[in-house]
């Protein structure tokens, strides 16, 4: 059938559909418009009503997060002690298996605690340094177990109010000293600067990190939460680096290629076990041509098995598993006397290049990156270091205390990465560390002791610092820019951690803080009140906390902080700028009203 106009029934006007399709774009395009509009203002007033302004001298306006007051409670005296992400409270939770327990496991959102950790009964300011390195308060770390357990290894000791360290250790009991005497006569690299770097896995008290101080090497002591009680607890106290961890499933916090120098005095890690993972650990963080030395089962095991509760045999099967292992993973007998043996890594890739598909362990394969380091789980492979880095082993490196002003090699790994950018944050951090001394006067003097710059970049803020008794924990955030590895070959020390988790360590473990601008790049991803209040918990009563972030959250951190009963002020920058403030707070000595 047809219209009358002799058209098919059905078909529509053609002439219709453009100009029809035409307008229906144009309101479309006018409403998203409109929408845009009201919806961009909207926002702007929200913004506005939501926020205070800070009108600046020059008549501009600074927006200022505002938030609510609140006055956090005390927890109760069983938490003074607490470590969240590796609470024997939530043990049972986790297998026995490697030892998962004693790895980090954060409560989630919902656990977490909303309260001030109190200090002991009877706490006091710690000792200073360098006295601190051989006695601390007894009150403020009052545990005995060490002190009833290892008493003939003279790991501590207890006399009237404090514990004393002498100095021992199982594999030292007359004291680190002469251990660490016979070390350099077995490895001379410890004495002229070539080694700065290292990391002691199941550190005791931290003696052997304690000596090392004195000898220009920087130690990473490394002990999990166990049946020690308080190892790094100790350590901290006695103002030697430290940080809670163990070799168990995961990496290690840090990144490849990075310590000069790895120890291991009968720490009982089975290092020939479950694929021999912990030793290739240890081979991944070690830089080319460093060093493991071993003290403890199987070394000397001619002379020592009867006192390891063994036979020769089986020491005599685990000496020759373990040398295998080694041989397999590029390492070379270095040198050894008595109970001590050394061992180093390939100074370059021949070894590696040699190795056979067959071969086992086999070498890792492109999909796993060397450097991750947060909750990666261990693979049983060899991370070949990257053959394009030929000056960051440690027969190339430059010697301490030049390397610290060096440029890296492996700062060119990153977007933005150069000599130039190296040179201007070394000389911007030395003016703001002049420019904190003027408003901290106790910064430089042995009343601060323990540092952490809480986001550090090349590890500028440490390096400006390094004629001072202090000493910094360098971190680098897991979603940051992994810049690690620069810190490291500077010859400092640092971690990996996600500030949106609790740190590894316990409370009142650091006399200063330093952050810049964590908030403003992280704040989208941690709630700043949770960040402060772990902030408060590793703070040490009367120590310090320099904020340097954007004006528009100086305000809602100082808020926080009065909760925290921390005494807080705002200071200008060196430049003035009114679009970034410098708090300084001073955290508050308390005691518990709580009883357990």
């Amino acid at each position: 059938m047809k219209h009358k106009d002799g058209k098919p029934i059905g078909q529509t006007d053609k002439n219709r559909i453009v100009p029809m399709a035409i307008i229906f774009v144009v309101l479309c395009g006018f409403s998203f418009y409109v929408g845009g509009i009201f919806c961009s203002q909207k926002s702007r007033f929200a913004f506005i009503n939501s926020q205070k302004s800070l009108e600046s001298p020059k008549g501009s306006f600074v927006a200022s997060l505002q938030v609510k007051s609140t006055s956090f409670p005390e927890c109760s005296s069983e938490y003074q002690d607490y470590t969240p992400c590796t609470d024997p409270r939530r043990w049972r939770k986790y297998g026995s298996y490697r030892l998962t327990l004693l790895e980090r496991h954060c409560p989630p959102i919902f656990e977490r605690k909303e309260c001030l950790v109190p200090p002991p009964d009877g706490y006091k300011p710690p000792i200073k340094w360098p006295k601190s390195r051989d006695e601390c308060w007894y009150r403020n770390v009052p545990y005995d177990w060490i002190n009833t357990q290892k008493s003939n290894q003279h790991w501590l000791k207890k006399e009237g109010q404090k514990f004393l360290f002498p100095g021992g250790g199982t594999m030292f009991p007359n004291g680190v000293g002469e251990y660490v005497d016979l070390m350099q006569d077995l490895i001379p690299e410890m004495k002229d600067g070539s080694i700065r770097t290292a990391i002691d896995t199941g550190c005791g008290v931290a003696s052997w990190g304690g000596d090392l101080l004195d000898r220009g090497i920087l130690t990473v002591s490394l002990a999990p939460r166990d049946n020690h009680e308080a190892q790094v607890q100790f350590a901290l106290e006695r103002g030697i680096p430290a940080i809670l961890g163990v070799i168990s499933t995961q990496r290690l916090p840090f990144p490849s290629n990075s310590f000069d120098m790895a120890h291991c005095s009968r720490c009982l890690i089975p290092w020939t076990e479950f694929g021999g993972v912990y030793l290739l650990e240890i081979h991944r963080i070690l830089r080319p041509g460093g060093f493991w030395v071993l003290s403890g089962p199987p070394i000397n095991y001619e002379r020592r098995w009867r006192g390891w509760n063994t036979t020769i045999e089986d020491q005599r099967s685990d000496y020759e598993k373990l040398q295998e292992l080694l041989t397999s993973l590029c390492f070379k007998m270095y040198n050894k006397k008595d109970d001590i043996s050394v061992w180093q890594k390939s100074p370059d890739n021949n070894c590696y290049d040699k190795l056979s598909r067959e071969t086992y362990p086999p070498k890792c394969d492109d999909s796993l990156e060397p450097d991750s380091a947060w909750y990666t789980p261990l693979r049983a492979c060899i991370v070949v270091p990257d053959p394009k880095f030929k000056k960051s082993g440690l027969t190339s490196i430059s010697k301490w205390p030049e390397r610290l002003h060096a440029t890296p090699e492996r700062i060119s790994m990153f977007h933005g990465g150069s000599a130039s950018s190296f040179k201007r944050d070394d000389s911007k951090w030395k003016k703001h560390i002049a420019h904190y001394k003027k408003l901290i006067p106790d910064l430089g003097t042995n009343k601060i002791r323990n540092v952490m710059d809480m986001n550090t970049v090349y590890g500028g803020f440490a390096a400006a610092l390094t004629n001072d008794p202090v000493w910094v924990m360098n971190v680098v955030s897991s979603y940051a820019t992994n810049t690690l590895p620069v810190v490291y070959d500077r010859g400092l020390i640092g971690t990996f951690h996600d500030w949106c988790e609790p740190f590894s360590t316990y409370p009142r473990t650091y006399d200063m803080l330093h952050l810049d601008g964590l908030f403003s790049a992280e704040s989208h991803r941690c709630e700043m009140k949770y960040v402060l209040l772990e902030m408060d918990r590793i703070l040490r009563p009367t120590g310090y906390a320099i904020i340097r972030e954007s004006s528009y959250f100086v305000d809602a951190i100082a808020t926080i902080a009065k909760g925290m009963r921390w005494g807080c002020r705002k200071e200008k920058t060196v430049n003035g700028s009114e679009m970034e403030k410098i708090l300084i707070c001073q955290k508050k000595l308390w005691y518990s009203s709580n009883k357990s």
